[in-house]
């Protein structure tokens, strides 16, 4: 994004990430095609699409089971109290019924120990660490992590 007097202008689109639910007749490679086609071509406007956007259409391959069937459980009870009381961002995701392989759970767990580790260590004194994932995909998508002025070091 570039800055105009506070408005966040978007510059390109880094990275796009999106799955679907779909029937077990149809190909992956066919489905990343009609996603690219009727979604994104026709969703974000090509002067944002660069040689350098990544693309995570269906990175786990097929998705045939999902809905009630493929996420049922005790999700989403009081997730605010359950990390921040509303004080730090919040993506929304519960932890209640999860198992350790939804990054809902897992990455805010990693987050808020990167978080108390560098409070500790004294780098900062109040911080803000943001993970995006994908499903499908081993590693962060991005990080950024905000010391809100109160790191003991310089950004890098």
């Amino acid at each position: 994004y570039k800055n105009e007097n506070g408005a966040l202008i978007p510059q390109e689109v880094h990275s796009i990430v999106i799955s679907v639910q779909h029937s077990p007749d149809i190909e992956t490679e066919e489905l990343r095609r009609l996603i690219k086609e009727h979604v994104i071509n026709a969703v974000i406007p090509s002067k944002y699409l660069t040689e350098k956007t990544i693309y995570h259409i269906q990175p786990s391959g097929k998705f045939i089971i999902g809905g009630p069937h493929g996420d049922a459980g005790l999700t989403g009870r009081k997730i605010i109290i359950d990390t921040y009381g509303g004080h730090g961002a919040h993506g929304g995701g519960a932890f209640s019924g999860k198992d350790w392989s939804k990054v809902d759970r897992s990455a805010a767990y990693a987050a808020r120990w990167i978080a108390k580790s560098i409070v500790h260590a004294k780098l900062a004194r109040r911080i803000l660490v943001q993970l995006s994932y994908a499903i499908g995909v081993s590693r962060p998508l991005s990080i950024f992590i905000d010391t809100y002025g109160t790191s003991s070091k310089t950004n890098a």
